[in-house]
């Protein structure tokens, strides 16, 4: 029998009651402020005013509850009585051979090798847009401002001649979704893939590219009409191309891949598959005495 402990009245606390911390809904207002203000980034920039005034007064009430003493409040609790009936059972034991040992490679990709791919292959497919930038409306900033936010906000139907003008908020919004963006996906190259590392190139420069525009082009006119209508959809193809194909041969040289290849698709995902491993290291084993025997004769 066994009776839940409650607070010590000795040491001036009120028998049973526990003392603690108050509750406050300041990290979560604080929470929602920040959120506003990277939102006003597309929107209008009074969000980011109300974010910012929302964000330094949750701030303020925070500390207010912590500093120069922290907020409690007692809080009830109920005395149970548990009563505990041990119960004596045989636990069976499996036998575990060697074959159910993990079995993990010997080599595997870096996460810092999807993140040098995503910077090499942001860098690379900025090339081809802005070369269509340049011959289709003769200006290097109309991709960065369709790109930075037009179409939203306070830029709701802006024109080519403004578009092809350097505006400060849309140069910082447009490095701000290509920087995050392309380090998004290098990472992603980077876990993908070591699962398929026979034709990394493939996967990573054309298939992948070819399958997130299509899904782009399918969902962007919900989100942004003005940009769904405005962009040249075989270039940004291509410059996904370019991006795909950048990134994936930075990942695959730095990730030396060359061991993956060799073990089967379900040790590469992470299942434990002991039978396949047992296999695959009998199938190594005899492929390598017939090489050693083919070099003595």
């Amino acid at each position: 029998m066994t009776e839940i402990p409650h607070s010590d009245p000795g040491a001036g606390a009120t028998p049973g009651v526990v003392h603690l911390p108050a509750p406050t809904a300041f990290p979560f207002l604080m929470a929602l402020g920040l959120v506003l203000v990277f939102a006003s980034l597309v929107m209008s920039p009074w969000i980011g005013v109300l974010g910012g005034v929302l964000a330094v007064v949750s701030i303020a009430g925070w500390f207010r509850n912590v500093l120069p003493r922290e907020a409690h409040e007692d809080v009830p609790v109920a005395i149970e009585i548990m009563h505990y009936v041990p119960m004596h059972e045989k636990v069976s034991r499996i036998e575990v051979s060697e074959r159910h040992r993990a079995q993990l490679p010997l080599e595997t990709l870096p996460i810092s090798s999807g993140i040098y791919g995503g910077i090499a292959g942001g860098i690379a497919m900025v090339i081809p847009a802005e070369i269509y930038g340049i011959l289709r409306f003769h200006s290097v900033w109309y991709i960065v401002n369709l790109l930075g936010g037009a179409g939203v906000g306070d830029w709701i139907n802006p024109t080519v001649a403004e578009m092809s003008q350097f505006r400060l908020s849309a140069f910082v919004t447009a490095n701000i979704i290509q920087g995050a963006t392309t380090l998004l996906v290098g990472v992603l190259y980077g876990a993908l893939l070591p699962v398929w590392p026979k034709r990394p190139i493939l996967l990573g420069g054309i298939i992948a590219p070819v399958l997130w525009t299509g899904l782009l082009h399918s969902v962007l006119g919900l989100v942004n009409p003005f940009l769904q209508n405005r962009i040249d959809w075989p270039s940004f193809a291509l410059s996904q191309v370019v991006f795909g194909l950048v990134a994936g041969y930075v990942v695959t040289r730095l990730g030396k891949l060359k061991r993956l290849a060799q073990l089967p698709l379900a040790v590469r995902l992470g299942v434990e598959t002991p039978g396949l491993m047992h296999e695959h290291g009998e199938h190594q084993s005899g492929h390598e005495s017939g090489q050693k025997g083919d070099g003595k004769e």
